[in-house]
Parts: C-alpha cells; structure tokens; sequence
C-alpha cells in the first residue's frame, strides 16, 4: 500500500482483521466486524438508483452501516450543519436526484416531501441475528470491500453568504489519511479504542472521529449520542478499555459542573470551540486522562491539535502548511487536496505550529482598539457563577460616522445580576468592550455541537429589547 492514503487506488472500508471483533457497541451489546460488513451489504442492495444520500440517522450505528452502504454504491453521502425543513428543500434545489436515510432518531414529521425516497433502517438491518455476535476472540477472516481513494464519499455543507449551502467534498483517501494521523497521534499505538462521542456523527467532527476513525484504528464506537451527564458516564461504563470521550466545550462544562461521577477514561478529545484552560484542568482533573484539542473546519477536516493543559501551540497535521496572500489565511499540503481559504487568523510558531488570533468575522474594532467576540466571551464565562454566555454585535447599533460599534452580550448566571457581573468584567477587558446591555437568561440556544449562532443571539436581544427597550438605548 502506498504510504499516502490518497495516493493509494483503492482503500479498506476498515482496517480490521478478525471478523469476530467488536466494532460498535449498542448498549451492553457488542455488534462484530463480521455482522456489520453484513449489514452494509445488505443495506447496499436495497438503496435507490441515485446519486446522493441525505444520511440523517440518530443512531450512530445506523449512520455508519447507511454511509459505508451508500459509499459502496458509489453514492455521495450529504452533511449539513442543519436539518430545518427549508434547508433540506434548498439541497434538493442543489441536488435533485436527492433521497433520505432515516431511522428511529430521525424526526421524519419535519421533512419536506422526497418524492417517497425515503429509506428506514428501523428494527433489524440484516435479519434476526443483527445485533447478535459471534463469542470474540475465534479467528475469522474477513476480506473488507475496497473503495476508490478518489471517490468523493461525503459532501459537507457549509452556509453561504446567501443562505444556500456550500458544499465541500471529501475524498474516502483524504478522509483515511485525516484520522490515521489522528490515531498515531492521539492513541498512543494502540488499537481496540472504544469512542463515546456526545456530539452527532453528521458533523464534520464527528463524521471524522466517531465513525471514520473507529473503522480506521481497529477499534470500536457506541451507538449512543448521549446528552445528559448521568448518561455519559452510564454509555462509559458499558465501554471496554482503553475508552475515550469524544465532546465539545458546552458538553465538558455540563459534566464537569454535574459532580456526576465518571468511571475510568483514558482520553478526552474536545472540539468546535477553543477550550477554556480553566475548563481543560478541570476536565483532566475529574477524568484523570489527558485531554486533546482538535483545531479544524468543514473546509478542511481536522488539520491541528494541541494538550492546552501543557502548551499554547496548536500542531499542524503532517504535511500542512499555513500562508497568508492579501489579507487572508490559507492552508495547503497533507491531507488538502488543493489550498483553502481560512476564516481564523493566525500567528505562526516555527514551521509546523502556530498560535490562534481568532476568526476574521470574530474581530471588533471599539474606538481604534481591537478584540475578538471569542476572547471576550471567555472572558464573561471566567466570571465564577457564569455558567454560559456570549458577546455579539448588536444588530440595531450598526457602525456611526467614527467607526464605533456596540456590543452586547447575554450570559447564564443564576444568583448573579448584571451590575455585579459588568463589574466583574471591568477587571477583565478594556472598558470600551463593555456590553451595553448584558441581558441575563436561564439558557443559551445552542446547537447539537455547542456553537452560538449570532442569529440567534440577536433574537435573545430582540426579546429582551421588547420587554425592557430601556436597556437598550
């Protein structure tokens, strides 16, 4: 096999050998190798004749066993940021030859008509046996499909600065050559991992690192998305070792202040949002596991990592390489199957490391001084009793004649008022990047993934602007 994934003609659907072992978990049962290559086959014989999968399958087994079936038909599997009625019509817009995977999880009541291409994969995939397994350990050899490492498998959506989604394909070789890196450098070598992942598998995150990264590392991954902390630790401790946790900030800081306890764990990976490294102390402190960062984006996939408990520096991927050109950062090499366009500033370190400014869109100029939406937001979350909260623009208060914009920002923190909290931040930032207002709540709206789009911020603003405009002027 070539040295680059890519570069190789075909590829593995897995790189496991023995039929007889564990390659997901449902619950207190084990699935085996040997019966989820039986259920992708079986599932691949009953797809339709199109080209692209619509894969919206809650279950994380489910999902893999839909995309490796439609990767071996040669279908495209879409992954959109979203699943809101009106974005599912404007990729069928984009991609009418369109049909859906759903199963239990998925709420089917919302889905704009599919012309009846719809395909469930509830109860069983192959038969009565499906979640049954050989006892582990008999060899039993196994001959995994091959897929062209050029074939484009997945398409990931981003949104556009008209509101249609953006597409960004990516390669079964790319994909391969992404979360082998992620293996020798988060695994330490060894094989056999089991992956709980709190965040859902049609995220680019997620996609890489609780489905394509168990397939690829021998190891194994829960069927479960689980959301609340008592039920985090329970997935755990259905887990065999060595287990890692696979989650994001918002989900960190709900186990950690839960005071649930966790059973054993040997890793925490984190990402979509930049870890504050108050929390990460935390989170290795109640795990007693060393916890990773990954840096990355849907353009991209995962392109750096870093332990912030030990060091500032994020390390590049194999190969990658960052450059500036007229007033923007891009990222070329490794994985990369050509330069892409980033939307985070950066401060090189050497070669192959660099520090983060923020992201271009994140930047605000206050009277000549800049900042970022993101550092001012850590800082209103280091606020001891803040449980949540966020800086944003104000959308009524648009740029004066001197170039002065307005912030405002919305925080969680039962117990405390806004005086004691603005006071609070007087501490902490530069007077000019004061909220004005600082609207308390009982919870901010996040996604599945833990992000905070500005849009909904704003309409937390409208809200409380329509219930007491006074602050607001």
């Amino acid at each position: 096999m070539s040295h680059s994934p890519r570069a190789a003609a075909t590829l593995p659907l897995l790189s496991h050998s023995n039929g007889s072992d564990t390659i997901a978990w449902r619950g207190s049962r084990r699935i085996s190798v040997q019966q989820f290559l039986a259920d992708v086959r079986s599932l691949a014989t009953r797809l339709p004749e199109r080209a692209n999968a619509l894969n919206l399958c809650h279950d994380r087994y489910h999902f893999a066993v839909a995309f490796a079936a439609s990767a071996l038909r040669g279908q495209c599997t879409l992954l959109p940021g979203a699943y809101a009625p009106e974005l599912i019509r404007r990729l069928q817009t984009l991609t009418p030859d369109l049909y859906c995977l759903t199963d239990g999880g998925s709420d089917r009541e919302r889905l704009p008509d599919l012309r009846g291409s719809i395909v469930s994969l509830d109860g069983e995939l192959a038969g009565p046996s499906s979640h049954t397994s050989p006892e582990r350990g008999a060899p039993e050899h196994i001959d995994p499909p091959q897929l062209p490492a050029a074939q484009v498998v997945a398409h990931v959506f981003t949104s556009g600065s008209t509101g249609m989604p953006v597409p960004h394909k990516k390669t079964w070789g790319q994909l391969v050559e992404n979360v082998r890196v992620e293996a020798a450098r988060f695994l330490q070598g060894r094989t056999a991992w089991a992956l709980l992942g709190t965040v859902p598998a049609q995220h680019m995150y997620g996609f890489e690192s609780t489905v394509v990264l168990p397939l690829h590392c021998s190891g194994m991954f829960s069927s479960a998305r689980p959301f609340f902390p008592a039920d985090v630790a329970a997935e755990l401790e259905l887990l065999p070792r060595p287990r890692a946790l696979i989650s994001t900030p918002v989900h960190l800081r709900a186990l950690v202040d839960s005071g649930v306890k966790l059973p054993a764990l040997d890793l925490v990976v984190s990402a979509t949002a930049i870890l504050p490294i108050e929390l990460a102390r935390e989170v290795e402190e109640r795990t007693q596991a060393p916890l990773l960062e990954i840096f990355g984006s849907t353009e991209t996939g995962e392109m750096a990592s870093r332990r912030p408990t030990t060091e500032r520096p994020w390390t590049l991927w194999p190969g990658v390489q960052l450059y500036a050109t007229e007033g923007s950062w891009w990222a070329r090499g490794g994985q990369l199957p050509e330069p892409t366009r980033l939307a985070d500033l950066f401060i090189p370190v050497g070669t192959d490391q660099f520090l983060l400014e923020g992201r271009s869109a994140d930047l605000v100029n206050v009277a000549g001084k800049r900042s970022s939406l993101a550092y001012l937001s850590q800082q209103l979350t280091s606020i001891p009793g803040v449980l949540d909260g966020a800086f944003f623009i104000r959308e009524d208060a648009a740029p004066s004649a001197s170039g002065v914009i307005r912030l405002a920002a919305i925080a969680v923190a039962p117990g405390l008022d806004a005086d004691h909290i603005t006071a609070a931040l007087r501490d902490r930032i530069d007077p000019v990047f004061l909220p004005r207002p600082l609207v308390l709540v009982e919870a901010l709206p996040r996604t599945d993934t833990g992000k905070l789009p500005q849009r909904r911020l704003r309409d937390l603003a409208a809200q409380a602007a329509a219930a007491a405009p006074e602050l607001f002027t």
